[in-house]
């Protein structure tokens, strides 16, 4: 896939494609600055899922069935790049990734589903399932996003203007992993928090405006990167990180970097990429291969933080498409095809049900919209005594590989990525 050169008139007016031969690093696809102003009614998903981390869409007056072909697509657009990166939502603009020729391109769309700006964000991942992973992070008027070979990039979020890079695997002197680092970049206030993992760390803390260090956590025993972006949470006191390294659970405080303790959490071929689920002191992972799901209890004592185990249940073996907690229960896709309701007290499984195979999710309205890695995509109610597929689609067989990406809802609408491709669908129930 390349950059073509091209004119294109776009609603914001004409600009220029600029061309780009193999190995050329300075490529910049824009128009007009994007305007800023006037978007506190924009649609707001600013990271991978969501402004509060628990991918679930405050979206309401949903449809609760869909038609025989889908709900209704607004718009496609192409273009964006080969990869499995989900799409974040601010200031009037969607953003996402992927690779063009042998660099990771971060894009910018506006709400009608037009490029507004393309911006190489270093080199790509071209080995097995080769692509963009990670999703762009809005915070306030820049854009944060870290590739697959660990560059991490701050943009400006009106143009796609690079502010600063760095190579957070070698500024720590860590390795890649088997697929690639996948994690979306989590901004802490004034901090970007990162996981190089390696000998020498395990998290640490950007300052967000330079992309000098701040802080960095020991290492976890010398383990690597796992595919995992980190939750952050407020407890008794501390502000805690919880994520995944490639064979352990750890928590690191948010704002020295300490390691309060790693439990170790192996799975084949050290994927562990689920990120971690906090609520009232306990913290929820899981993992494929039958590895299975656990719920650890977090304990502060003064200004130690503890943690023990209460209750695991390896049915849930989530692989990468994410679980969502929804009153009180938890639900996520089996490593195998089927989907599970777990009971989020007691970890006791709720129902193992078909539906559209194996994949990932959201959660808007009390509904589950599931998109299977083979791009299949349902529409389930949440309910803990039962799992009913009310309503299905096949997206376009445009893309290749599998579809990955997580589905966004957001502003009445439903965001599916499929390898070049992005599907906007109207699901606002309407009189």
């Amino acid at each position: 896939m390349r950059f073509a050169t091209v004119h294109m008139c776009l609603m914001t007016g004409l600009f220029v494609l600029f061309g780009c031969s193999q190995g050329e690093s300075q490529v910049l696809v824009t128009g007009q600055p994007v305007s800023l102003a006037d978007t506190e009614a924009a649609p707001y998903w600013p990271a991978f899922q969501g402004p509060r981390g628990d991918n679930i869409s405050d979206d309401t007056g949903l449809l609760r069935t869909w038609p025989a072909n889908g709900p209704r697509v607004v718009w496609t657009a192409e273009g964006i790049g080969q990869g499995f990166s989900s799409v974040s939502l601010a200031r009037g603009l969607i953003f996402t990734a992927g690779n063009i020729n042998d660099q990771s391109v971060v894009t910018a769309l506006d709400l009608d589903g037009k490029i507004q700006w393309q911006t190489p964000a270093g080199g790509a991942w071209t080995d097995s399932h080769p692509g963009t992973r990670g999703t762009p992070t809005v915070d306030d008027d820049r854009i944060y996003f870290q590739n697959p070979l660990g560059e991490l990039f701050c943009l400006e979020a009106a143009t796609g203007k690079p502010i600063w890079n760095v190579n957070v695997l070698e500024r720590f002197g860590s390795s890649n992993i088997t697929w690639a680092l996948a994690e979306s970049t989590l901004v802490d206030g004034d901090r970007v928090i990162s996981t190089p993992g390696g000998p020498q760390t395990a998290v640490v803390a950007l300052n967000k405006m330079t992309g000098e260090t701040v802080w960095q956590s020991p290492s976890a025993e010398g383990d690597l990167a796992g595919y995992a972006t980190p939750t952050l949470a407020e407890y008794e006191g501390k502000r805690l990180l919880f994520t995944f390294t490639s064979k352990a659970i750890i928590c690191v405080d948010a704002d020295t970097g300490k390691l309060y303790w790693r439990v170790p959490h192996e799975t084949s071929y050290d994927v562990n990429a689920l990120k971690p689920i906090f609520r009232d002191g306990l913290v929820y992972v899981s993992s494929g291969y039958g590895t299975g799901s656990r719920m650890l209890q977090v304990k502060v004592a003064g200004n130690q933080v503890e943690v023990e185990e209460v209750w695991s249940n390896p049915e849930l073996d989530n692989h990468h498409g994410g679980v969502v907690l929804w009153d009180g229960y938890l639900y996520g896709a089996k490593f195998g095809r089927d989907w599970a309701c777990l009971d989020w007290a007691t970890g006791r499984t709720m129902y193992s049900a078909p539906g559209v195979g194996k994949g990932s999710l959201t959660c808007a309205d009390g509904m589950l919209y599931t998109l299977s890695e083979k791009s299949q995509m349902g529409l389930v109610a949440a309910d803990s005594k039962s799992f009913e597929v009310v309503s299905r689609f096949r997206l376009p067989r445009q893309g290749e590989g599998p579809s990955w990406a997580y589905p966004v809802v957001c502003g009445g609408r439903l965001y599916v990525r499929h390898d070049n491709y992005l599907y906007c669908h109207d699901v606002r129930s309407r009189p």
